[in-house]
């Protein structure tokens, strides 16, 4: 007996739905990967860079080990904090522009966003030439301070580095154009690799050849970028150096040193806050060592959550890349009107993130000391590491999602409330706790470990909700508005002109 052909009308829109949702689904996949996949291995090239020059400097010698260390966990990377901080500005309007065709504008952001940096970096400048008293007046040995303010001197042509290179990895991204960074990463990767060999092991150069290799190793890709950009890669947004990068610059200012800030300019305390917002984040695991340090059995403590937090810095590489993802796809969509886009991409990228991280949460489980002979020979070490891996394992789940929450903070232009976050989260909560837990209840590197997992998941929890209870519509409504003021006119009747 033939069915109800009824049942057939029934079913037939039930289908499409499916195959709807399955294209979607492909689609946005597509546009996502397109930028996370550049972007992860890219951050991997950048993070094997400082591995690989620290390597090299290791070889050297102990105190050139540790000075090279100092400059850069705790100079390089608090300038690395603020000078990425003050960029995230031009990704959020670099997206947003682009996903609402005001394509001349893209051009613009990225030459008012150097002029702002060159003056932040100069100002950064002197941090690094007087580096050695500073560092004596924080406490270190002297002669490992006296090593560092020479190294010091070599790394501030990486800091301005730091310039084109945040810069135009966030105008490609935006137009989903940065598959040309990936090439320039594994060139600078391979040139880093061969150079450092040639000038520290073959010929001797000791520090200046290994800081030689560096250097180039973060300028290699930045020439590469600059050329592609001004020679023709970018027809659309790029059309030359423009007088108009000047005009209005004051609320641009602003917006990079506070991005957000528009929302309440009279507030004077929140440009502080969000030019040391990252940099605190950035400076939380230098905080953790620190800490431990100071523990029972230091040596073993310190070793065994160096190489945990080395482990954990190598997957928020990926973490970071889904970041990047977040924030393109989230401030396109916000550009473009379109709020049921940019929310069913959130969806989506949370997701994937996290099934990576579930992944990895296993794998880490259950492989626990033997990651550690990697890194180590002394058993000691490997069964504190060991000790160590579920709390490694939970913190690689939790990070698997609140970069992600973060990359949409950036895309929405949300930055001034993601500083009060991390201030919060990480500040009034996860260092409390771990001191608490590490040296009242004597958990010691476990309770510092605990302290800050616990600053990550309710900075999670925070960002989750914020997400959740966002009027997107409303959010469409801001982009336009922002947009709206910082726009000009690609054919001005002032007298600009693109040079």
């Amino acid at each position: 007996m033939e069915g109800d052909p009824r049942e057939a009308l029934l079913v037939k829109p039930v289908e499409e739905d499916e195959v709807d949702l399955k294209t979607k689904l492909w689609v946005e996949n597509k546009k996502m990967w397109v930028v996370a996949g550049p972007a992860i291995f890219t951050r991997f090239s950048t993070f094997g860079i400082n591995v690989i020059s620290q390597a090299y400097v290791g070889h050297i010698g102990a105190t050139e080990l540790a000075a090279y260390a100092l400059v850069f966990t705790l100079l390089t990377r608090f300038a690395n904090g603020l000078l990425l901080g003050a960029a995230n500005g031009l990704e959020t309007l670099c997206g947003q522009a682009y996903g609402a065709r005001q394509y001349h504008m893209l051009g613009i952001y990225l030459q008012r966003s150097w002029i702002v940096l060159i003056f932040l970096t100069t100002a950064l400048v002197p941090v690094y030439v007087f580096a050695t008293p500073i560092l004596i007046a924080l406490g270190q040995d002297e002669d490992i301070a006296k090593e560092a303010g020479k190294i010091a001197l070599w790394f501030i042509p990486v800091i301005y580095s730091f310039i084109v290179s945040f810069t135009c990895q966030m105008y490609l991204q935006a137009q989903s154009k940065n598959m040309i960074i990936t090439y320039l990463a594994v060139l600078s990767l391979t040139i880093h690799i061969f150079l450092s060999w040639l000038l520290t092991v073959k010929y001797h150069y000791g520090v200046p050849g290994a800081m030689v290799s560096t250097i180039l190793a973060y300028w290699i890709p930045n020439i590469g970028q600059l050329i592609f950009v001004t020679c023709g890669g970018c027809p659309e947004t790029w059309s030359g150096f423009s007088t108009l990068a000047f005009k209005d610059l004051w609320p641009v200012i602003k917006f990079s040193m506070s991005s957000g800030a528009m929302l309440c300019p009279q507030s004077a305390s929140l440009v502080s806050l969000f030019l040391f917002g990252d940099s605190l984040e950035l400076w939380y695991n230098a905080i953790l060592i620190l800490l431990t340090g100071n523990l029972k059995n230091a040596r073993v403590a310190v070793d065994a959550l160096s190489i945990c937090l080395n482990i954990n810095g190598w997957e928020m590489m990926i973490s970071l890349g889904f970041l990047a993802a977040a924030s393109v796809r989230v401030s396109n969509e916000l550009g473009r009107g379109d709020s049921k886009a940019a929310k069913f991409s959130i969806v989506n990228i949370v997701v994937t993130s996290t099934s990576i991280g579930l992944v990895l949460f296993v794998f880490f489980l259950f492989f626990r000391e033997r990651l550690a002979y990697i890194f180590t020979n002394d058993e000691d070490v490997a069964v504190e590491v060991a000790h160590l891996s579920p709390l490694l394992a939970f913190s690689i789940l939790m990070n698997s999602v609140q970069p992600v929450l973060s990359g949409v903070a950036v895309g929405a232009g949300w930055q001034s409330v993601v500083v009060y976050v991390n201030l919060g989260c990480y500040y009034l909560i996860g260092i409390p706790i771990g001191v608490i837990l590490g040296y009242v209840i004597k958990l010691e590197v476990e309770g510092v470990w605990i302290g800050m997992l616990m600053g990550t998941l309710v900075q999670t929890i925070v960002l989750m909700i914020i997400t959740k209870r966002t009027d997107w519509d409303k959010q469409v409504s801001v982009a336009r508005t922002r947009l709206k003021r910082f726009f000009v006119d690609d054919q001005p009747t002032d007298g600009s002109s693109a040079l």
